[in-house]
C-alpha cells in the first residue's frame, strides 16, 4: 500500500505534537525539579540560654548552596553572622546552624547562593522573637554549710531575786510568833498609865519579903533554943 503525500504530511504533524509535548513535559518536570529561594527558610531558636540562626534547605534537586547570615542593626550597619556555610538540600530537607547569641526583635537578613539559579535573600528578613533565650536551672542542690564546731559560750546562771525588806520581814498571816505575849494587867496598867509605879511597889515587895523571912527565922530559932532548955 502506498503512502500518499496527504498521509506523511499528517505523520509528521503528529510526531511534531507529540514532541513538543515531550518536550513541555520535560520543562515542567525540570522546573520543579530546579532549585529555588522558595526551597529555603530560616528561624531563631534556643539551647538553654544559647541562641541559634538556623536554615533549612529542601531543594529537592539537591543543588549546592552557600549560606550567608547578617544581623541589621536598627541603623541599618549589617554585620555579618559567623562564616558562610554550604548545604545541599533534600526533599526532607537539611538544615545548618549558626551559633548567634540574638537579642529580642533583632533583624537578620540570610542570603542564598545556589550556583546559577538562586543569588537572593529569603524573604522577609528573619526577627527574633519577643523574648531571649532563658537559662537552665541547675539541678545541682547548694551544698548547705557546714556545722560549727565551735563550743557554745556557756549561758549566764540568772541570779535570784533578793526578797525586799518588806518581804522578809513580814511574817505569813496566821504563822505564831515567838515573842511572847503582854500580860493582861500589864496592857491594863499600860491603858491606865500606873505601869510608872511599878519599880516602887517591886522594890517595897522585896523588903518587906526580906524582913518576913527574917522574922521567920529568927522565930524558929527561938522555938529551937526553948525547947532545947
Amino acid at each position: 500500500m502506498s503512502i500518499t503525500r496527504r498521509s506523511a504530511s499528517r505523520s509528521v504533524r503528529i510526531l511534531g505534537v507529540a514532541s513538543a509535548s515531550a518536550a513541555l513535559a520535560l520543562g515542567v518536570a525540570g522546573q520543579a525539579l530546579a532549585c529555588s529561594i522558595t526551597e529555603f527558610s530560616a528561624e531563631a531558636t534556643c539551647a538553654g540560654d544559647k541562641g541559634s540562626i538556623v536554615v533549612s534547605d529542601k531543594d529537592g534537586s539537591g543543588t549546592p548552596a552557600v549560606i550567608t547570615v547578617f544581623s541589621k542593626s536598627d541603623a541599618g550597619v549589617e554585620k555579618q553572622v559567623g562564616k558562610p556555610e554550604n548545604v545541599k538540600g533534600t526533599a526532607e530537607g537539611v538544615t545548618v546552624t549558626f551559633a548567634e547569641d540574638w537579642k529580642p526583635n533583632a533583624t537578620y537578613r540570610v542570603h542564598v547562593k545556589a550556583g546559577n539559579k538562586v543569588d537572593e535573600d529569603i524573604k522577609p528578613d528573619l526577627v527574633t522573637p519577643a523574648t531571649a533565650c532563658k537559662k537552665e536551672e541547675s539541678s545541682t542542690p547548694t551544698p548547705s554549710a557546714p556545722a560549727s564546731t565551735k563550743p557554745s559560750k556557756p549561758s549566764t546562771p540568772t541570779a535570784t531575786p533578793t526578797p525586799s525588806a518588806s518581804e522578809s520581814s513580814s511574817a505569813p498571816a496566821g504563822a505564831p510568833s515567838n515573842a511572847p505575849s503582854p500580860a493582861a494587867g500589864d496592857s491594863n496598867l499600860a491603858e491606865t498609865g500606873a505601869d510608872s509605879n511599878t519599880p516602887l511597889i517591886a522594890g517595897v515587895a522585896g523588903a518587906l519579903v526580906v524582913v518576913g523571912g527574917g522574922a521567920v527565922y529568927f522565930g524558929m530559932r527561938r522555938r529551937g533554943a526553948k525547947s532545947g532548955s
